[in-house]
């Protein structure tokens, strides 16, 4: 399942369902958790949902609901735990109905954006020549229809790039990452940006590192990451 397209102000009506399995007004070692949503655009009447299982706020499994499979986040999952994909198509199908009774008899309004945070890092020390994975987190954000680009010295790169599902936080609104393989080269930029035009403030961090290290700099709506590069602080 892709990640939606960016729809900025559009009329949205969600219906998010969220099933806390063993949450109890009592201290629990462990929750796991089923996220099941659907939303549709005014605009367009295209819907699109989403049906997740959660341990702990990890990720079990998705389901794709255009090719009605199971994807389990770790292969290895497969081997503790079963699911039967019949079970999360019956789901969505009542609450897709559910949503379309609800806008029918409901006078609805025009959903708030709230743009994400975004952030860049990479999952293990960076060595020039050396293969790494750099991770997108983006967080905080609302409706789940955010489309993620990667950039390697200002054009768009593809290949390799994996996205998780939406991941719901306790304030109904949403976080993401996006991997992308890469070797860090001396002077080589990258940018993870959301599709959507944002309008967050413009934010710079600059690291200060010595020449031939790697560092970080965030820019306007975006994440950037520089390799090899000098920065001093602004």
């Amino acid at each position: 399942m892709g990640a939606g397209r960016s729809v900025p102000m559009a009329q949205l009506a969600l219906l998010t369902l969220l099933a806390l399995l063993g949450a109890r007004a009592v201290t629990v070692d462990h929750v796991t958790s089923q996220v099941v949503f659907y939303q549709r655009t005014d605009r367009s009447q295209q819907g699109s949902g989403e049906f997740m299982q959660e341990f702990d706020q990890d990720e079990i499994l998705y389901v794709d609901l255009e090719r009605k499979e199971i994807v389990w986040r770790l292969p290895e999952f497969s081997k503790f735990t079963s699911f039967e994909v019949q079970h999360a198509l019956r789901n969505m199908a009542v609450i897709k109905l559910y949503l379309e009774k609800l806008i029918e008899r409901s006078n609805h309004t025009r959903a708030q954006n709230v743009p994400p945070e975004v952030t860049v890092f990479p999952k293990g020390p960076m060595e020039l020549g050396e293969p790494n994975i750099l991770i997108c987190f983006v967080d905080k954000f609302f409706p789940p229809v955010l489309r993620l680009t990667w950039l390697k010295n200002g054009q768009e790169v593809m290949e390799g790039v994996y996205e998780t599902d939406f991941y719901p936080r306790q304030d109904n609104s949403f976080r993401k990452f996006s991997y992308l393989p890469f070797f860090p080269s001396q002077g080589d930029f990258y940018d993870c940006r959301p599709g959507a035009r944002l309008d967050s403030e413009e934010l710079r961090m600059w690291v200060p590192h010595d020449e031939g290290r790697v560092g970080c700099t965030l820019g306007r709506r975006d994440s950037q990451l520089e390799v090899g590069g000098k920065a001093e602080p602004n």
